[in-house]
């Protein structure tokens, strides 16, 4: 025993994953983890999304243990939390892990940290201290991660900031480990390959493109963004635009209603994660709502526009290559011509920073794994 813990030789490391950012940022670890002798390793995927779960799995070689299917059509945040517990509590006293690993902020990674603590297993949140300070924006997400960071027994924090966020958390300093983010592991290795768009884009026009789909856009603001969007392919011959749009119907009804049947504004299927890297690799500006391409994006040297008013990821934005525009359509206008029109402001914003990594997250969260000398929290 050690501090009151077992020490163990060999750990049952269960990895849950629920959504396609989470596969892509939890498919270093997993195949990381893999490759250790010390570790025995389950994958269970909840599917809270299915169809874009699947695709990053399958980019991966990723083939899950378990497997809840919990996405039903319409479902709500309660039921989708109500239904979530008990099957993941399911797995957990079958599976019996040491340790369970998440990422991030879905209703997924809170559910089970959740169920972690009611059996006292031990629980780790990779990219852990993500903090906007404001519990409804983004929503349920800064609630989800605010949950399962006070009910985390090892936090790898992907930079100094995220691990401030937490000390002023009152989480104990030597529970906090600053490990970089693994997407940019995730996108050095896929940026390395060529991947098909599936689309035929005019090599003489200037890229943008474009991705929202955040719960507190819905409705007007996003209608709002959209219009925008629309202004600026009307106003700029130059720039052709291209939208994966997300199946989420206040999502897909708006986005063809307002941005449909516009010769320079392709809306597509969400695209798989190779393609959507290739994507990014061509753009030549990215607008967004995406937490995970404000990271990935400035690695790829693409200034990114984000239409949100706040962010838990400051670290781009002090580094001056992502700005916040909201969904202001005048403020979205603005700025995006002013990255078509001035090339030193575009410089400015080009200049491949990386504040979130150096694609060697992943190596660094296994050694701390193969360290740990408890199995309870």
């Amino acid at each position: 025993m050690q501090n009151g813990y077992k020490l163990m030789k060999n750990k049952r490391v269960l990895c849950v994953v629920g959504t396609r950012p989470e596969a892509i940022k939890m498919a270093p670890v997993i195949l990381a983890l893999q490759k250790q002798q010390w570790a025995e390793v389950k994958v269970l995927a909840t599917a809270q999304h299915r169809e874009m779960l699947d695709q990053v799995l399958l980019i991966f070689g990723l083939v899950p243990d378990y497997d809840l299917n919990i996405m039903q059509a319409g479902q709500n945040l309660t039921q989708l939390t109500a239904r979530l517990l008990p099957e993941l509590d399911r797995i957990l006293e079958q599976a019996a892990p040491d340790i369970v690993l998440a990422q991030g902020d879905t209703t997924t990674v809170m559910t089970a940290a959740l169920a972690c603590f009611y059996r006292q297993i031990a629980f780790g949140h990779v990219e852990a201290g993500l903090r906007t300070g404001n519990m409804y924006n983004p929503f349920p997400e800064e609630m989800n991660r605010v949950i399962a960071g006070h009910l985390t027994t090892v936090h790898f924090a992907p930079t100094a900031s995220s691990k401030g966020n937490l000390l002023k958390e009152n989480i104990p300093d030597d529970r906090i480990h600053v490990t970089g983010n693994t997407v940019i592991d995730a996108l050095l290795e896929t940026a390395q390959k060529d991947f098909d768009l599936g689309v035929d884009l005019d090599p003489d026009k200037k890229l943008i493109l474009l991705t929202s789909h955040r719960r507190e856009n819905f409705g007007a603001p996003m209608r709002s963004s959209f219009h925008a969007i629309r202004d600026l392919a009307d106003r700029n011959e130059a720039i052709e635009i291209l939208y994966p749009v997300h199946p989420n119907p206040n999502v897909l009804e708006p986005a063809h209603e307002i941005l449909g049947r516009h010769p320079r504004i392709h809306l597509v299927q969400p695209l798989g994660y190779g393609s959507f890297v290739q994507a990014m690799k061509q753009a030549y500006i990215i607008i967004s709502d995406s937490g995970g391409v404000q990271e990935e994006a400035p690695a790829l040297g693409k200034p990114v526009l984000v239409l949100r008013e706040e962010t838990e990821r400051p670290e781009a934005v002090d580094a001056g290559v992502v700005r916040l525009v909201g969904t202001d359509h005048e403020c979205i206008i603005s700025e995006t011509e002013k990255l078509l029109l001035d090339r030193d402001y575009y410089a400015s914003m080009a200049r491949g920073v990386s504040p979130y990594g150096d694609g060697k997250a992943a190596g660094r969260i296994v050694s701390i794994l193969k360290d740990l000398p408890f199995n309870k929290s």
